[in-house]
């Protein structure tokens, strides 16, 4: 059939399985993804992915060490454990946009139970208008080949005011010639919502990705007819499951997904993207746990949460399953490699096992099955991986989806049967009047039954549907079966027809219908992107000129490459733009991406890390985590890296390395600081220096506690401060405004309030008993004036350190 599927890449058990046996007249060249699965393993054939995929054993093994290696607490509290929690679940969130192609300043993640509940919180929320003396009521309007959820909207819609319109496919193309008008419409703010899916769940067939922008911009019906502000749902659900979605290209207002149609695991979650700019129109009449910024229970007063999230997210999430999600995103990239190669795998699944079912015919010519599709299958941008079809005897008469069901069973191949909670669908493809709908149930048929025949028409379909572990065995197992079962032999093949499949091929990638980028972890980047270089590290060996002997000197100067690692400590060392150069460049991460410190893993102190060469290997992968509550953007240096720190720490982590052309601002700026103050990895300043003398203070109070007395350099090495000076009395660099440095002046950014490091031995990476009750060292930063260049230049140790006290 010359037909050649998406090569996937890597499998749980490793390898790849060989190609199936060659198929004249062509040859079939597919690569498979096993997976570890008791279904898999036991000759079952799963074809029912469009209601569930199934998950690899990667993710749920992955999964279960992460949960029972950390302890996640109620993301609500502000516990250890639970800054875990809320620290991971950001990372999810921004992993889900990212697989979409968006960002946190474009889209908000709303966690639900489902798809199901993100389309009821839309029409919960939803700003619907009633008609008003010269004003026209909301419309909510919907594609009549939409889930039954997004038809039970109108169920809300409808009391509020809000006139329901169904919309046939062809009459949104028909519209497609109008445009806006213009005069008093422009004016008119009356909200519309439309709803439409990208992929229908009954069969396959890919609605345009464009028509978002059309209706929102009144060019389609019945935006174009309507004046009003227009908002678009687009229901992802089916479509997400084996295709990419870039939001970049169709900025739909409300997104509703469900994560175990791609993963397999969890089930019972799914989200709501919203995008920002639709946000503020959602209106929210119940507050639950969590989502209030304030209110009054004695009072009728209630302030909801600014975050998104927080507004409409009731009580605590189901944030262990949220976790999960980040091991569903990890496990479908390291299997698949992007999603394009989904698409093109279950297609090309789908295509052929389409071409041979149409095909198909009994010993006297009449066709087994009746497709219902719109196309040929020829090209993954209009056809989902969906088959949907009745069979039909020799003397064309439907045979009941539920005997083919019964019998699929015994074969122990899963199929989907019914109308698929598509009605509107169903009674297209199947040509069931609404009056014959209603007697159908008349006559005891209701959804979801077996009643599978009325006066010998059907009421529902089959439907078969496949995920990226399908396998060209599935295919043909499937096949088989239909010939065995269902086919007057001799079992004969529509030549002709063949041929003309054969013929309708899709679009290539060149044609344009795919974009030309590289697709890694779920992000989109420019394939040929290249980091600026960096100044190297040799030929700093001068003093600076201006050093000279005082009572306040430059005596120590730590890097610490990276973050929460161990310190190097240098005698000169030149200045970046963030600090010194590459201190806290890199930090380590844990398997869902949140950041490691000493304060949940202390051994990261026995890496004490040397900076060789600024240039080293990242794969690519764009990756965001957080530092202090600030959203940082990271490049992955590999996985040689990721293996030796996972071996040494006993968990899976990954070594990231903040993006060179990432800019983090400093939030309490100074005053006299440079007006753009970038930050690395760092917490809150871009240095932290201490005094030697507040450091024998501080060792004399912890020794009256009566434990054994800490040498100074431990004592040092537990504030991990840059830089270290002689001074003359304790704690004196508090009341400092600036200080200069050899040739280089700083503005004192504040104090430094300790964090739990203190505790940890920088030697050992064992906690250890530590009474450290003070505030201690201070926080420092450039001072440039406007429109001169960032701070350059070296700091020596030996240097004079000349201060500035405060004028009060």
């Amino acid at each position: 059939l010359n037909l050649t599927f998406a090569r996937i890449k890597g499998n749980d058990r490793g390898g790849l399985a060989p190609p199936p046996p060659p198929h004249p007249p062509g040859r079939l060249a597919v690569f498979y993804s096993f997976l570890s699965s008791p279904l898999l393993q036991t000759g079952t054939t799963y074809l029912d992915h469009a209601a569930a995929t199934l998950y690899p054993e990667s993710l749920v093994r992955d999964y279960c060490r992460d949960i029972t290696g950390n302890v996640y607490g109620n993301p609500h509290s502000h516990s250890p454990s639970s800054s875990l929690t809320h620290d991971t679940m950001e990372r999810v969130r921004y992993r889900v946009l990212q697989h979409f192609n968006t960002t946190p300043e474009e889209y908000s993640v709303v966690f639900t139970s489902g798809s199901t509940a993100a389309l009821k919180l839309v029409a919960e929320s939803f700003p619907w208008r009633r008609r008003a003396e010269g004003g026209a009521a909301s419309l909510f309007c919907y594609l009549t080949d939409s889930h039954t959820s997004v038809v039970g909207m109108r169920g809300l819609a409808s009391p509020r005011g809000a006139v329901a319109l169904p919309v046939l496919p062809q009459e949104l193309r028909c519209g497609a010639e109008g445009g806006a008008q213009g005069g008093d419409d422009a004016a008119c703010q009356t909200p519309h919502l439309f709803c439409y899916p990208a992929q229908s769940n009954f069969s396959g067939r890919k609605y345009p990705l464009g028509q978002v922008r059309g209706i929102q911009a009144r060019r389609l019906y019945p935006a174009c007819e309507r004046p009003g502000r227009w908002f678009v749902l687009l229901d992802a659900a089916s479509y997400v499951s084996c295709s990419p979605l870039n939001l970049r290209d169709c900025p739909a207002d409300f997104i509703p997904i469900s994560f175990y149609k791609m993963f397999g695991f969890p089930t019972g979650l799914g989200a709501l993207l919203v995008r920002n700019d639709a946000a503020s129109v959602l209106r929210k009449s119940y507050f639950g746990g969590g989502t209030a910024a304030a209110y009054l229970s004695g009072e009728d007063y209630y302030v909801p949460a600014a975050n998104v999230a927080d507004r409409f997210e009731d009580g605590t999430v189901s944030f262990l399953d949220i976790i999960a999600i980040n091991h569903g995103f990890e496990s479908l990239r390291r299997i698949t490699g992007s999603m394009h190669n989904i698409q093109q795998h279950t297609f090309g699944l789908a295509r052929y096992t389409y071409m041979l079912l149409s095909s198909l015919c009994h010993g006297n010519g009449k066709p087994v099955a009746r497709v219902y599709t719109e196309g040929q299958f020829e090209s993954s941008v209009t056809q989902g991986a969906i088959l949907n079809f009745n069979l039909v005897d020799s003397h064309g008469q439907i045979i009941g989806y539920s005997q083919v069901d019964r019998m699929a069973s015994l074969y122990d191949i899963h199929v989907r049967t019914g109308c698929f909670c598509n009605t509107g669908a169903c009674q297209f493809f199947l040509g069931i009047s609404g009056q014959q709908m209603r007697k159908n149930l008349q006559a005891g048929h209701v959804c979801g039954d077996s009643m599978d025949l009325v006066d010998g028409q059907p009421t529902g379909s089959v439907r078969v549907s496949f995920g990226y572990m399908s396998t060209f065995e599935d295919c043909q197992k499937f096949l088989k079966f239909v010939a065995e079962c269902f086919v007057e032999k001799p079992v004969t093949v529509d030549h002709a027809r063949l041929q003309r499949l054969k013929t309708a091929t899709a679009p290539s990638e060149d044609s344009g219908e795919y974009p030309s980028i590289k697709q890694t972890n779920g992000g989109v980047y420019e394939a040929d992107e290249q980091q600026p270089a960096e100044a190297p590290l040799t030929g700093f060996g001068f003093r600076d000129a201006h050093s000279r002997g005082g009572a306040y000197t430059l005596t120590g100067i730590y890097i610490y490459p990276i973050k929460s690692c161990g310190a190097c400590e240098v005698h000169d060392w030149p200045l970046g733009p963030q600090g010194l150069l590459y201190d806290r460049g890199w930090m380590v991460v844990n398997g869902n991406g949140v950041c490691l410190s000493q304060k949940r893993e202390p051994r990261l102190c026995l890496v004490r890390p040397q900076v060789h060469d600024a240039q080293l290997h990242t794969d690519e992968r764009v990756c965001q985590s957080k530092v202090c509550g600030d959203r940082v953007e990271t490049v992955d240096c590999g996985d040689e890296a990721a293996s030796w720190l996972s071996d040494f720490l006993g968990q899976p982590c990954r070594l990231i390395r903040q993006r060179p052309d990432f800019t983090r601002e400093m939030r309490k700026k100074p005053v006299g600081a440079a007006a753009s103050t970038s930050l690395s990895l760092v917490n809150e300043a871009q240095y932290l220096m201490i005094n030697s003398a507040s450091v024998e203070l501080i060792r004399e109070q912890d020794n009256s506690e009566g434990d054994q007395l800490l040498d100074t350099q431990s004592v040092i090495s537990r504030f991990r401060a840059n830089l270290v000076i002689a001074g003359e009395e304790p704690f004196e660099e508090d009341n400092w405004s600036h200080l200069i440095i050899g040739s280089t002046r700083f503005v004192v950014a504040g104090q430094c309030g300790r964090c739990h490091m203190v505790g940890v031995d920088q030697e050992t990476g064992r906690n250890s008993t530590c009474h450290f009750q003070v505030t201690f060292g201070v926080y420092l930063t450039h001072e440039r004036p406007e429109g001169s260049p960032p701070a350059s230049g070296l700091l020596s140790v030996g240097s004079a350190v000349r201060p500035e006290p405060h004028s009060t």
